[in-house]
């Protein structure tokens, strides 16, 4: 008898479409799907946001059920470390570049929940969004090191009507915040512009998305980067495909933002 592909979509809760444009991507793919929902504590500091991160199980499993037939495994913190975990799993070099650089150790904590997952699971394929476009990189290139058996996936991120991105944290998000947020997107829509109209120099479009994000409060810059898409590095001159990423908090709430652009 031949084996059923089976497909995991990680998730850690407080779905939305972002998430459910993964879950639809992976009943496309095979007919077990797997969804988990798991508040990872050892990706955030001890500064960050985990005990006051959006939960609402109850809400999540009335989403999935549109797309019932589906296995929902979620796992307290206990169930899937224990009481003496002392085994971690890291990707160095690009780990620390971008979002790694303010938020040390969270990419450590990422992928080493994720290798248990896929331990767990033993998944043929899964699932990730492109708004983590350095996460689902590194989870490339761990599976790629470690001989996982597990194809990843990559789904375009979707967006708000207005182009913010959907996250979680969206929530966070006061009335006047939230109205100045998609200017991420915007500045990010215009850095493509200049690329592709010929700019070559990757500090004129870092500087001109200073700008338009200087224009909304409360908006408070973490990084603007223009990278290599396939290892993370900053580039000095714009030619080929070039990764547009940044990081941002408006008010309280870092929201993170890419694009990918290219040059004539």
């Amino acid at each position: 008898m031949a084996k059923r592909s089976v497909s995991l979509v990680p998730t850690m809760g407080a779905l939305h479409d972002g998430h459910l444009s993964l879950v639809s991507a992976a009943k496309k793919k095979s007919k077990i799907v797997v969804v988990s929902i798991f508040v990872n504590p050892i990706q955030f500091g001890p500064a960050e946001d985990y005990k006051r991160y959006p939960r609402d199980l109850k809400k999540d499993l009335q989403l999935l059920k549109a797309y019932e037939p589906i296995v929902v495994f979620s796992p307290d913190a206990k169930e899937m470390y224990g009481t003496d975990f002392r085994s971690f799993v890291e990707v160095s070099g690009l780990g620390e570049k971008l979002c790694g650089r303010s938020r040390p150790g969270h990419f450590r904590g990422v992928t080493t929940v994720v290798a248990k997952l896929f331990n767990i699971v033993k998944p043929d394929y899964a699932f990730f969004g492109e708004k983590d476009y350095q996460q689902q990189l590194i989870i490339k290139k761990m599976v790629k090191d470690l001989n996982f058996d597990t194809q990843i996936i990559t789904i375009p991120t979707v967006r708000e009507s207005d182009g913010l991105a959907k996250s979680s944290r969206n929530k966070y998000l006061s009335k006047d915040e939230r109205k100045s947020a998609p200017v991420l997107y915007r500045s990010l829509i215009e850095a493509k512009t200049m690329i592709q109209a010929g700019e070559k120099d990757p500090q004129k479009i870092i500087k001109e998305i200073k700008r338009l994000l200087s224009g909304e409060a409360p908006i408070e810059i973490e990084y603007i980067s223009i990278v290599d898409p396939e290892n993370l590095e900053d580039i000095k001159k714009i030619k080929g495909k070039v990764l547009i990423a940044l990081a941002a908090r408006v008010g309280k709430t870092r929201l993170i933002d890419n694009i990918t652009a290219s040059a004539k």
